[in-house]
């Protein structure tokens, strides 16, 4: 039950966090609304870790978080911000998204976790179906935002891996440690390069729309990854890359005015096998080899 309330976490908030940063970035520097909003995070979590009763981390839990903040509050998030703000097509960016749990699984694999054969057939599936929803969008780009935007889920797929490999602390703290390190990063950054003037002339759209990425793309929804990374596998916490297209693709429909084509209609069916093979496909294979023996023992 967990298990399934943190993918619904994951897959629907996140989703919708496409649009709502589209909002916040109409009028918001990327770096200072980033390193904002993980600063705050940050520090939220801190709290509620020690009200928890927990100590700080250590000098190498300090150290393992500082890593993972890195590479996926400072590095991935900005590369995300930049790519939009630099004119990459939502469809390519929805697209390079979803080769993320593909790097993780490698990742997974090469340090000697087992990866089934389903996980990957499913993340395969995946793809496809992803890049079948992104023919709805925007396949446009510069070069620099085209590398930023492949960057991102680079450093994402290494930083939850980090995060399943390394000595953290408990998971609020993790969470908080994190996220403070990688928010303070991209404001060192933030404050040498955007003019913090620019913050008092955000809308209050844009401000509404960083108070949702905060507490249910962050608080919220960041959580709930950063628990399945733990509790779940790689191919499973990573699948929200596949779902969060085709949620964010109807929230645009019905917020934002856009029109689908038949491509969502090929695609969904897709997602929904991939899922169904990450998920169920051992399950399925185990009862194929005891109905039929002799035509799946090689499976």
């Amino acid at each position: 039950m967990a298990v399934a309330v943190a993918l619904a976490l994951v897959y629907v908030v996140w989703g919708t966090t496409y649009f709502a940063m589209g909002i916040a970035l109409e009028t918001m520097p990327p770096l200072l609304m980033n390193a904002s909003r993980f600063l705050c995070a940050g520090a939220v979590m801190l709290m509620v870790a020690l009200w928890q009763g927990h100590a700080l981390p250590t000098r190498a839990q300090w150290r393992d978080s500082a890593l993972v903040g890195a590479l996926m509050v400072f590095l991935a998030m900005n590369c995300i911000g930049f790519a939009q703000t630099l004119g990459i097509g939502s469809g390519l960016m929805a697209t390079v998204v979803t080769t993320m749990p593909m790097w993780l699984a490698l990742w997974t694999r090469w340090g000697g976790e087992p990866v089934p054969a389903t996980s990957w057939w499913g993340l395969a599936l995946g793809v496809v179906g992803a890049l079948l929803l992104a023919l709805e969008g925007d396949f446009s780009a510069s070069v620099p935002g085209a590398l930023l935007a492949f960057g991102a889920p680079l450093c994402w797929s290494l930083g939850s891996y980090a995060s399943r490999r390394r000595a953290l602390p408990a998971p609020a703290m993790a969470s908080g440690a994190q996220w403070l390190i990688g928010g303070a990063m991209g404001m060192v950054v933030a404050l040498a390069v955007e003019p913090v003037g620019a913050l008092a002339t955000v809308s209050v759209r844009s401000w509404l729309a960083w108070g949702y990425l905060l507490v249910l793309g962050t608080l919220v929804a960041l959580n709930a990854y950063l628990w399945l990374l733990q509790n779940t596998s790689a191919a499973l916490a990573g699948s929200y890359a596949f779902v969060n297209p085709a949620v964010a693709l109807l929230v645009g429909v019905a917020l934002g005015g856009e029109q689908l084509t038949g491509w969502v209609f090929a695609a969904l069916p897709l997602i929904g096998a991939a899922l169904a093979c990450i998920l169920y496909g051992r399950a399925l294979i185990h009862w194929l080899r005891r109905t039929w023996p002799a035509r799946w023992s090689a499976v």
